[in-house]
């Protein structure tokens, strides 16, 4: 039999991950706008692109998990 969390447990685990992703993104454009004062400026934008690609997605898990109330 599973265990099922409660809403509030739910949300606190939401949290976690969805930081680690919002980490990883800024992280990764951090490395590709360090790449570009470095002159390899083709590498760095690559990163950043990279970088947009994860937040896009931790965008996209954030409207299918919540309703947004206007």
């Amino acid at each position: 039999m599973k265990k099922r969390l409660t809403d509030s447990q739910e949300f606190e685990i939401l949290k976690i991950v969805l930081d680690k992703f919002l980490w990883l993104g800024t992280l990764i454009m951090i490395f590709g706008l360090w790449l570009i004062f470095k002159t390899q400026v083709l590498d760095g934008v690559a990163f950043i692109a990279m970088g947009v690609i994860v937040l896009i997605i931790l965008l996209i898990l954030i409207v299918k998990q919540y309703e947004i109330v206007a």
